[in-house]
């Protein structure tokens, strides 16, 4: 899984049949990184995300053929600090 952040909202007027429902987020990860990732799940701009990639993010639409390559499977509410205090990120 990879850590991002979103950092805004990509429109598309036009796409392929086979997508689910769910909108396209422009994401930085902890490296600096920008990808785009598939969102099901209505993040906003500014919130922490876990994504996961390839064949993983595509399996997971198991009814239908879609082409996605990054996927946002979970929002992060909270981290927790681990034993020597420090939060969790690196």
């Amino acid at each position: 899984m990879i850590r991002a952040t979103v950092t805004g909202k990509i429109w598309a007027s036009r796409r392929i049949d086979t997508m689910p429902t769910g909108g396209y987020l422009e994401v930085e990860t902890e490296t600096g990184a920008r990808l785009i990732a598939f969102d099901p799940l209505g993040c906003a701009p500014g919130e922490a995300v876990l994504i996961t990639q390839g064949s993983v993010a595509a399996a997971y639409f198991t009814d239908r053929t879609a082409a996605i390559d990054a996927l946002i499977i979970g929002s992060i509410d909270e981290e927790t600090p681990n034993k020597s205090g420090k939060s969790g990120k690196n």
